[in-house]
């Protein structure tokens, strides 16, 4: 997933900044597509909330430190939360959780277009030779 540091705040009024260090680029390419999907889905399973099947507020919060985000506030959890809730529900489903995890990550979205190129003539390719 990403890394987390802060930078301090240059006044008490100011908001902290959180900056991340893209780490999804680097799985993607140690990992294939195919890979880095297992392991958004194994994120996915070690933040969310085990009776639900979703990832809510809580565990996120009770779950942060396992992904390095364990400084977080609770307002800029909340924001994660909302920038990922697709469907406004108040949760993260496992796609909206993937679909966030792209989104956060600028050279992972340039990326995903060419993988899905790929995927769909490898597919095409295959459907081809396998009718002959």
């Amino acid at each position: 997933m990403a890394t987390q540091s802060k930078s301090p705040s240059s006044s008490t009024s100011s908001p902290i900044v959180t900056e991340f260090e893209d780490m999804l680029p680097i799985m993607a390419n140690k990992l294939g597509g195919e890979g880095l999907i297992t392991e958004l889905c194994n994120g996915f399973r070690l933040l969310m909330d085990k009776d639900k099947q979703v990832i809510t507020f809580d565990s996120l919060k009770k779950n942060a430190a396992v992904l390095g985000l364990d400084d977080l506030r609770d307002d800029e959890l909340m924001g994660m939360m909302r920038e990922g809730d697709i469907d406004g529900d108040g949760a993260l489903t496992q796609m909206e959780f993937c679909v966030l995890m792209f989104r956060l990550s600028p050279e992972l979205m340039a990326d995903s277009e060419t993988w899905f190129q790929d995927e769909i003539q490898q597919s095409f390719f295959n459907d081809h030779h396998r009718r002959r």
